[in-house]
């Protein structure tokens, strides 16, 4: 009889735990938009529920909306003179508080409030109000719904207009035409060295992000006409953002899937200190796998990476907010072309090398924010980052496939770096912005070859010392009237290793005919050094000395006109056109007459060792784009993106040619479903398909290579050869299932469903004596598993 009751009763309890309904909690900051100042008394309410739930910023403009069902949600927030806005499709899951900073503007007349509509703010508007043009913010949801972008931010921006990948192995990407060379990355408000594993010094991707996608907050994605505070870049820029921990619960997480075995954690430092943790650590798959024991059937090409990200957040009433960060990861990989399958595709290497590569990346700040009054506010941050990376590469032997030692590349970058700004809000119309950015460059390069003839080593780089870039920006906004608003901005840049300096002017001019609508300009002179490496290639000359050609190159300028027209057809379906006209000036090309130009280097661009460059070389980019986006709403979400575009330059040899990254078109199309399982757990489809033309390569004259046994390429014709148009498909089912106080994910992300052969390039085969083509990526399926807690 007790047996039969305690089961009676277990039964019951099971029963109603299973029926109840699961909530979790909405918290957030609400602050004005301009000066991030905290709103005191400003209404937050969830308007799908009976009765309504709602809250009032605290005195510092935190809100706490508890009992909130799971699923999906919209947030209104309202306050006097300000205009209100609404939050829509919020996902709320059992395994994780929802944490909002949401900005509003005040309103610059004395009509009545304005609605802005939901998915416009989360969308169509960016973090930096000074961007005008070519903007668009990402939040972690994105990362991991598109099919294909394996939780990394720079293959999620593929998905944007104007912008396609360079390499389905890794995560360059090219904007608008541009070389990958030209992007910058920045990390809450550093300049940072390029956040990916397998990423030389120089390159701005590589095969694996060290960027972990769980600890980003809402970040932007700009690619033309930046606003001032963005130097040294003329294609585009990654303005990032660590979210902070949970300041009130500890919250947990584990995933495994294609990036890694990862950790992560999170939580008060102790209970009502408002201070907080997050830290997040992951391992690379095939390695864990390597431990066990198991193959998988990629011989000694086994990547080894590991990555560690934190954030420490310290708020005071008293002294401001303290925040300490860092990133850092070590990545290892040996290719050994005298193993390499001769039958099969071999995107990793090739067969007439051996390749030992050991990189680490690291980057550790500090930074302080202060609040003088309401709309007066300084930040000051301070980091130190550091770049290795140590290649040895055999070239193999065709007659015993033997490996002979011929190449050593150690180098060595320590970057220390400060960013001080003073944001001022003037009034509800105008606000200044201004600041100065300083990173000083320790080097140590050292890159040796072996030449056979004469046989001998041969020292291509092997210089140590010191170089600063510094800039000062200033930002001014006007908000004429609420149809028209003026960014204007000037930067100087200086650089001391060339001694060159710049002076960028900015304009930006966004006028609203209509609701919904806007016609916007923008206008901006761009500046980047070059790639360090590249100031230090040594030039034997008679008397068996050395000189550094290229010591003295100066910027590479990019002007940038933008002319868009952006229309919210309806609340969760925006259109946007963009045309562009891109004039790079003072590009690097030989003094000899050539066809070379740094435009076209990138991905290997670390491995050029081209001396003597002058700054004559010139190019343009001209094009069109459109999006159109229903946001994700009543379930589902589609994103189509169109770009036209013509990308050419010149040499020294002054011929208009075509740039290597000259495709002529892209096009996107991206849909997803979310469908509910009971009333808890969600079935999610994502589908994505890109067309895209084809890059420009070097013809190889196959007669002269097969006499000299290399590779001879006709560089009377350079950018000639059109490769095939890329095609590709990807689809991507998951299942998400909340419990009490967990929430599981489960996905598999099919790429390249139809297992398209893309062309990746073509090399000379010294081998076989003919040409042989390389193939991008073809049909992999990712699985991945998530749990939160």
């Amino acid at each position: 009889m007790k047996n039969i009751l305690l089961t009676s009763f277990l039964l019951l309890l099971a029963i109603s735990v299973y029926a109840q309904q699961i909530t979790q909690t909405i918290r957030g900051k609400v602050v004005d938009a301009q000066s991030k100042f905290p709103l005191i008394g400003a209404s937050i309410i969830i308007s799908d529920t009976n009765p309504l739930v709602g809250d009032a910023t605290d005195e510092n403009g935190v809100f706490r909306l508890s009992g909130v069902a799971i699923g999906r949600t919209t947030l209104a927030v309202s306050y006097i003179g300000y205009e209100t806005k609404v939050i829509a499709n919020i996902l709320v899951t059992s395994g994780k508080e929802v944490y909002l900073t949401i900005e509003l503007d005040e309103s610059t007349s004395n009509a009545s409030e304005v609605l802005i509509l939901a998915d416009r703010q989360t969308k169509a508007s960016v973090n930096n109000e000074m961007a005008t043009v070519s903007a668009r913010s990402f939040d972690v949801e994105e990362t991991r719904r598109y099919a294909g972008s394996r939780n990394d931010v720079a293959r999620m921006a593929t998905n944007f207009a104007g912008v396609s990948g360079a390499n389905d192995a890794r995560n360059d990407i090219v904007i608008r035409g541009n070389s990958p060379a030209g992007v910058l990355w920045r990390l809450d408000g550093i300049n940072i060295p390029n956040p990916s594993h397998y990423g030389p010094l120089g390159a701005t991707g590589g095969a694996v992000s060290m960027l972990n996608n769980n600890v980003l907050d809402k970040s932007d994605f700009l690619t033309a006409a930046f606003p001032a505070q963005y130097g040294n870049a003329i294609a585009g820029v990654f303005d990032l953002q660590l979210r902070s921990g949970n300041s009130e619960k500890r919250e947990y997480l584990g995933q495994m899937g294609f990036n890694g075995f990862e950790l992560g954690a999170e939580g008060p430092f102790r209970k009502n200190s408002k201070s907080s943790y997050l830290v997040n650590y992951r391992y690379s798959t095939l390695g864990v796998f390597k431990a066990l024991g198991m193959n998988f059937g990629t011989g000694s090409a086994v990547p080894l990476y590991q990555d560690l990200t934190y954030k420490v957040n310290i708020p005071s009433a008293k002294y401001g907010q303290f925040s300490f960060w860092g990133m850092g990861g070590k990545s290892s990989i040996d290719i050994l072309g005298s193993e390499l399958d001769t039958t099969g595709n071999n995107l990793t290497g090739t067969t007439d090398k051996n390749i030992f590569t050991d990189d680490y990346t690291g980057v550790a700040g500090f930074s302080h924010q202060y609040y003088f009054n309401s709309s007066t506010s300084y930040k000051i941050t301070l980091a130190a980052s550091s770049v290795g990376q140590r290649e040895n590469l055999d070239s193999i032997s065709i007659e015993d496939n033997s490996a002979i030692y011929n190449e050593k590349v150690n180098y060595l970058q320590n970057k220390y770096s400060a960013h001080l700004s003073l944001n001022k809000k003037i009034d509800a119309k105008k606000s200044l912005h201004k600041g100065v950015i300083v990173d000083v460059y320790g080097y140590n390069l050292k890159h040796a070859k072996l030449f056979s003839s004469p046989e001998q080593w041969r020292n291509l780089r092997n210089s140590k010392g010191y170089g600063t870039l510094v800039q000062s920006y200033t930002q001014f906004q006007n908000k004429f009237t609420d149809k028209l608003t003026l960014n204007s901005g000037l930067s100087f840049l200086y650089f001391s290793i060339s001694q060159s300096y710049a002076v960028e002017p900015r304009l930006g001019l966004k006028y609203k005919p209509a609701p919904g609508q806007s016609l916007n300009l923008g206008y901006g002179l761009h500046s980047q050094i070059q790639l360090l490496t590249s100031y230090f290639i040594q030039t034997p000359v008679p008397g068996g000395t050395n000189v550094l050609t290229n010591k003295n190159l100066d910027f590479t300028q990019s002007h940038h006109i933008v002319l868009a027209y952006d229309y919210l057809i309806m609340p969760d379906l925006r259109l946007k056109i963009e045309a562009y006209y891109q004039d790079l000036r003072n590009v690097p090309v030989e003094e000899r007459s050539s066809s070379f130009s740094i435009l076209n280097a990138a991905i290997e661009q670390e491995n050029i060792i081209t001396d003597s460059l002058t700054n004559k070389g010139t190019g343009r980019n001209i094009g069109v784009e459109l999006t159109l986006e229903k946001f994700y709403s009543k379930g589902y979400y589609y994103l189509l993106t169109a770009s036209l575009f013509n990308s050419k330059y010149k040499g020294s040899d002054g011929i208009l040619r075509n740039t290597a990254y000259n495709g002529r078109y892209v096009i996107n199309l991206l849909a997803g479903k979310e469908f509910k399982v009971g009333q808890r757990n969600n079935i999610n489809i994502d589908w994505k398909l890109t067309s895209a033309g084809g890059n420009y390569r070097t013809p190889i004259n196959l007669d002269k290579s097969k006499a000299t046994g290399i590779g001879v390429y006709e560089y009377d014709a350079a950018y000639s050869q059109k490769l095939n148009n890329y095609f590709r498909t990807d689809l991507k089912l998951s299942y998400r299932i909340n419990r009490p106080r967990i929430t599981h994910e489960i996905a598999l992300d099919i790429q390249n469903l139809m297992n398209t052969k893309n062309v990746f390039i073509q090399r000379y085969n010294a081998r076989s004596g003919g040409l042989e083509t390389e193939y991008q990526l073809g049909i992999i399926p990712i699985p991945q598993y998530r749990v939160l807690f």
